[in-house]
């Protein structure tokens, strides 16, 4: 591998683009207009403009990435997170032009894309999984009542495709059933092309737990250990650690090695992220999901582990051996990673555009930030709100926290309004420290999260 694109943009692509160079390999960047000065296109060694703002515009059209690479006689892409990274077509659309694609098969992709597919392949490797129904194409009503009462309330309506928290609505009672069903397929059918959808049993007292997975390809994986990710706002993580501070090390033990079996018995290619919800209440774990791609967090592994994954990814993609960096892995301390995004917690995490008039990062040992942005920056409202992952590795999880609320606090940020202080007041709330730290946080916590502002007073 002589040259890479990254068909991607902000931090992620920042961060391929170093993964490469440290490995000599020269990179390209791809943008859209509203990106022609951003710091993965000035970062890189070469970039093309791919068309307008809108991603429909420009980074999700295929065509435009390809001939993008080959213009520039680049012999592979990394798709990095979002955008097309999971996408079957654009992988096989690669291969066929001749490219290498960094990361698992159009077929994996395929199959673990598709949750009902994937839960069959955990199934059939021994993973646990909750009750669900089969099944529901767009408008097939009929059986819903029967299947949501086998399922049992609360559940979950799921969309089979696509991922994130807009694939997926909470039901509470079998009236809601049905509306909920036909509002998640017609978002689906907009945002992933399919409006197939699923019944999930829904698990109130959870945590969001997933396990890193590396296949070589070959029918050989390995797991580096869990990420506990279960600090949502509306399905969607801010805050994740590991290790997990609420399972046991026997749970621990078996939920890596279902993750691993999983990806073993799938003979899953690069790096991936198994997704399981623990019953804190029973300690029983269920698979969720796979996602084929390199994670937000991955950060949080990288910190416990010493392995570089991207590198790793790209190493396997040039048709290394990649075993020997996976032989024998331990994890060393804890680590947290929280996302510094461009939104307003008090207008529910409205996204928040503008010009970053001040941006001061801090340094410190341990400390680790990866982020796309600059001062001068303009934050459009284009793309994800994201605009730094800050990442802690310690010791042990309270001088993780202590480093995290630190590195936050001297964190400047100006121009733009963002979600830093919420984050602090996250880290710093007793049950947050106690490890409590289930999928409902944010509205359990609710009232200490967001305190009345001077002037008001409390409902």
């Amino acid at each position: 591998m002589r040259k890479l694109l990254i068909a991607n943009r902000g931090e992620i692509a920042v961060r391929i683009g170093r993964a490469a160079r440290a490995l000599g390999i020269a990179t390209v960047a791809v943008h859209s207009e509203a990106d022609a000065t951003a710091l993965h296109v000035t970062s890189a060694d070469e970039a093309v403009a791919i068309g307008p703002a809108r991603p429909a515009q420009s980074y999700l059209v295929v065509e435009a990435i390809i001939a993008a690479a080959q213009a520039t006689g680049a012999d592979a892409i990394h798709p990095g997170y979002g955008f097309l990274a999971e996408n079957a077509g654009f992988a096989q659309a690669v291969e066929a032009a001749g490219l290498i694609f960094v990361g698992p098969t159009p077929a994996q992709i395929a199959m673990m894309g598709d949750k009902g597919r994937a839960r069959e392949a955990a199934e059939a490797a021994g993973v646990p999984v909750l009750p669900a129904s089969g099944r529901i194409a767009p408008g097939a009503f009929d059986g819903l009542a029967e299947a949501g009462a086998r399922v049992g309330f609360p559940l979950l309506v799921k969309a089979v495709a696509g991922g994130g928290g807009i694939g997926m609505r909470l039901v509470a009672k079998s009236e809601d059933l049905l509306p909920a069903v036909e509002a998640l397929q017609s978002m689906a059918a907009r945002a992933f092309g399919d409006g197939t959808a699923y019944l999930e049993r829904y698990v109130a007292a959870a945590r969001h737990v997933e396990v890193q997975v590396f296949g070589l390809g070959d029918g050989r994986a390995v797991h580096l250990f869990e990420r506990e990710c279960s600090v949502q706002r509306r399905f969607q993580k801010i805050v994740e650690e590991s290790p997990s501070p609420g399972i046991t090390p026997e749970t621990r033990a078996a939920m890596c090695q279902a993750a691993q079996a999983l990806a073993a018995a799938v003979g899953y290619r690069s790096a991936g992220t198994i997704e399981f919800v623990v019953d804190d209440e029973t300690g029983a774990f269920y698979f969720l999901e796979m996602n084929t791609r390199i994670q937000v967090e991955h950060p949080v592994t990288e910190m416990i582990t010493g392995v570089d994954l991207v590198q790793a990814q790209l190493r396997l993609a040039q048709g290394e051996d990649c075993s020997a960096v996976l032989d024998g892995l331990t994890a060393q301390g804890h680590a947290i990673e929280c996302r510094l995004c461009a939104e307003n917690p008090e207008r529910m995490f409205l996204p928040s555009p503008g010009k970053i008039t001040r941006l001061v990062l801090p340094e410190a040992a341990g400390l680790r930030i990866d982020t796309g942005v600059r001062e001068g920056d303009t934050v459009t409202p284009f793309y994800d709100s994201l605009l730094a992952k800050i990442i802690v590795h310690a010791a042990d999880r309270p001088s993780a926290i202590a480093g995290m609320q630190a590195a936050l606090g001297a964190l400047t940020i100006e121009g733009i309004i963002t979600n830093r202080e919420f984050l602090l007041r996250l880290l710093a709330h007793p049950a947050f420290m106690a490890g409590q730290t289930l999928t409902g946080f944010i509205d359990t916590h609710r009232a200490a999260l967001f305190p009345p502002k001077t002037g008001e007073t409390s409902a």
